[in-house]
């Protein structure tokens, strides 16, 4: 049987070949993952919250960036794309690249099937390294729950949950409320299989 050969990338070659890939990818430390499509409700729940922030913040210092923008993580030696991040001052580049910050405030994740576990796991404890990272959000794109994560202290962070419609979710280290309902606007939840068999 053969056995392929993990092969190792530095930053630099990774950089180069994401400028030219059709598609992104994340890089953690030495490895090249591709990272999956997302679907129309991820895509709308991410545009449903960016576009509140962004009308929110339209004459404050506060700055919202969705999908495209890349974050590094130096400790981790991670490059990786959040779904949206907001900063609190000016963005601070790696390297003067423009398409690459390293101080967000808050990030939010739309989970995903394949990456939930990622996100709430490996993802965060890389995420808690950078020094100006302060709040977390998880929003579930197949039910209404979205769990809120809020540093309180050196290494001590304490966890809100949500999960009803005329809850609204407000964010502890910067000015922005958003309901449930507005979170979720157009997005269509899939029906919830049932476990009865119909012929019994």
């Amino acid at each position: 049987m053969q056995v392929t050969q993990q092969r190792y990338y530095t930053p630099e070659e990774y950089l180069a070949l994401e400028e030219a890939a059709d598609y992104k990818s994340e890089y953690i430390d030495g490895e090249i993952i591709p990272m999956a499509g997302g679907t129309i409700d991820h895509n709308q729940i991410s545009l449903n919250l960016s576009s509140e922030l962004n009308f929110a913040f339209k004459r404050q210092n506060y700055r919202v960036f969705m999908g495209d923008v890349r974050l590094w993580i130096a400790q981790k030696r991670i490059y990786t794309y959040p779904d949206v991040m907001i900063l609190a001052d000016e963005p601070e580049f790696f390297n003067n690249r423009k398409d690459t910050i390293v101080n967000p405030q808050v990030i939010i994740e739309v989970l995903s099937k394949s990456t939930k576990g990622y996100d709430r796991e490996s993802k965060f404890e890389a995420y808690r390294t950078i020094p100006t990272f302060q709040e977390y959000l998880l929003i579930d794109q197949t039910r209404i729950r979205v769990e809120q994560f809020s540093k309180t202290g050196k290494k001590q962070w304490s966890l809100r949950e949500y999960d009803e419609e005329d809850q609204a979710i407000a964010l502890n280290t910067i000015p922005f409320e958003i309901s449930l309902q507005d979170l979720y606007n157009k997005v269509k939840f899939e029906p919830v299989e049932s476990n009865v068999d119909e012929c019994g």
